[in-house]
């Protein structure tokens, strides 16, 4: 009678270890060259990112004047300008409108 009881839990415990040591081997180091590049590559990225402070990685002058020119015809679309904050949420004032009482 005990072993009819154990059998069921021994099986899901046995689908438990499988699922756990499948994910466990993935994290703990990549087997295959293409993920250990990959992996290598998103460290390399993110320190370089670090580095920018913020900024693009790798960017240089004519990527900046470009990215800038962008920034500038998105806010001229968008109803902004010379010293209007675009990252400020706008404020709404709302009138009630007036009312003739005779109809």
């Amino acid at each position: 009678m005990n072993v009819t009881r154990l059998t069921p839990k021994l099986r899901t415990l046995q689908t438990i270890l499988r699922r756990h040591y499948g994910a466990s081997t993935v994290l703990l180091k990549a087997s295959d060259p293409i993920q250990q590049l990959f992996v290598d590559k998103i460290q390399e990225y993110s320190k370089k990112s670090k580095a920018a402070g913020g900024k693009l990685v790798d960017m240089t002058p004519e990527v900046e004047k470009q990215l800038q020119q962008e920034l500038d015809k998105v806010a001229r679309q968008y109803g902004g300008g010379p010293g209007v904050d675009m990252t400020k949420f706008p404020t709404f004032t709302f009138q009630d409108p007036k009312i003739d009482p005779l109809n």
